[in-house]
């Protein structure tokens, strides 16, 4: 309980007596009753006001939650006064994470169970946990604060985010994934089961046309084959100190672990298999290679946490340790964050190095400070510089990028909150053009 500036205004009005008082003893003893009298007032406000310590509390938040993502937690409140309440609640969620509509505000009515919602973004996978609960309001004439806080420990893990898998699962029963970036039918493809006969299109290539079909119809005819399904899809995410640069409060990491978990939704969904490998300047997680829709909860429950190292990742180790424990052909996806061209460069150099037996897909993201340099407008010498240093290493870096395109590596160069939807739009081509 805390007193308010009214409170204290008062107080310091009847005090002026009291300081006379010491050459007017008249109005000294004015000045004692007056204090006395605001006692009493202060006193009665707190009688009469309705207590916070007599709401009735609890929590309701999911046992786990999705990294990046608005989490809903609810707290049911049941007033236990016998008077409205004008109530604000805080809460203690779990820690680095951005709180939305908190603190709240609400009035409770007698007897009355009524919710007060808010969304929780953790920043940071692994486990964690909730703290405290804290209420205060005003009392009735206003002199005083109430306060009053519940310990409500709750445990919760926080994982990659999968409210984008569920997302993409409700779409599919409703037979609208392609809103989130997935084709529900077959891809259509150049593999070597054949799907139907079709009329021919303008992009369709000749040696897809059916010429006895088209002969008997005497109009072209195509082939259409079905994309082939049971390969291998292999993610290779750095751990190391480069991909704990954060944007947003979020790190390069999570967003690699995010854009992972969600391609490999995608990935089973095609009958393919998904593996995963974890690496810095040792071999943090390894997952053998999974197959089926329910194949993604065990990845889930298998890196959620996984967290990022400040040692230098060895992409040497990395190379060996996959050829070790994984040989049949697979698209190898390595998600990186790569500093300069000369770490480009290094990385670049161990990629090529997979291209036997497997198809390399290397996804680097962007420095994103680097080109919010290069777009801005110099005001000073030092300015210039800057930018001129940042236009420089841009272009050092999409030079390397080509080389290794020209070298017969797929790459994805991309903003980091672009990175699942490119990785997809990638995975997906190459499925059509049956590069695997």
């Amino acid at each position: 309980m805390l007193p308010r500036p009214l409170l204290m205004l008062l107080f310091a009005a009847a005090g002026v007596p009291l300081a006379v008082g010491v050459f007017e003893p008249t109005v000294g003893q004015l000045g004692v009753l007056a204090t006395l009298g605001v006692f009493a007032v202060a006193l009665v406000d707190v009688l009469i006001s309705p207590r916070p310590w007599r709401v009735e509390v609890q929590r309701e938040a999911g046992e786990v939650m999705s990294v990046g993502a608005q989490n809903a937690v609810r707290l049911w409140l049941r007033n236990h006064n016998t008077i409205p309440l004008k109530l604000e609640i805080h809460d203690e969620p779990p820690q680095p994470c951005t709180a939305h509509d908190l603190p709240a505000s609400l009035v409770l009515e007698p007897q009355r169970n009524q919710v007060a919602a808010y969304f929780v973004q953790p920043h940071h996978r692994g486990r964690n946990r909730f703290g405290k609960v804290f209420l205060r309001s005003r009392s009735r004439l206003g002199l005083w604060t109430l306060c009053d806080e519940r310990d409500l420990a709750q445990d919760v893990r926080i994982f990659p985010d999968i409210q984008q898998v569920h997302t993409a699962e409700l779409l599919a029963r409703q037979n609208r994934l392609a809103d989130a970036g997935v084709r529900l039918s077959r891809l259509r493809g150049r593999g070597n089961e054949f799907e139907r006969l079709r009329e021919y299109r303008r992009e369709d290539e000749y040696r897809s046309i059916d010429w006895k079909a088209t002969a008997r119809h005497q109009d072209l005819i195509s082939r259409e084959y079905a994309v082939e399904r049971n390969q291998n899809v292999l993610f290779l995410i750095d751990s190391g100190r480069s991909m704990c640069n954060a944007r947003d409060g979020i790190t390069h990491f999570d967003r690699a672990l995010n854009a992972a978990i969600f391609l490999s939704y995608v990935a089973l969904r095609q009958g393919d298999t998904v593996g995963f490998m974890a690496c810095s300047n040792r071999v943090d997680r390894w997952i053998p290679p999974v197959r089926g829709t329910g194949g993604v909860q065990r990845l889930v429950r298998g890196t959620f946490d996984l967290e990022p190292t400040y040692a230098a990742s060895d992409y040497s180790l990395m190379v060996e340790q996959l050829r070790l424990r994984y040989r049949k052909r697979s698209l190898v996806v390595l998600v990186t964050h790569a500093l300069d061209e000369v770490h480009l460069r290094a990385i670049g150099r161990h990629l090529r190095e997979l291209r036997r037996p497997h198809l390399v897909l290397g996804a680097f993201l962007q420095n994103v400070p680097l080109y919010e340099r290069l777009a801005t407008m110099p005001r000073t010498d030092v300015e210039a510089f800057q930018i001129a240093a940042a236009a420089e290493m841009i272009a050092e870096q999409s030079l390397q990028i080509a080389e290794l395109e020209k070298s017969g590596l797929l790459v994805v160069d991309t903003l980091p909150e672009q990175l699942t939807s490119r990785l997809i739009s990638q995975y997906l081509e190459i499925k059509a053009r049956n590069l695997l």
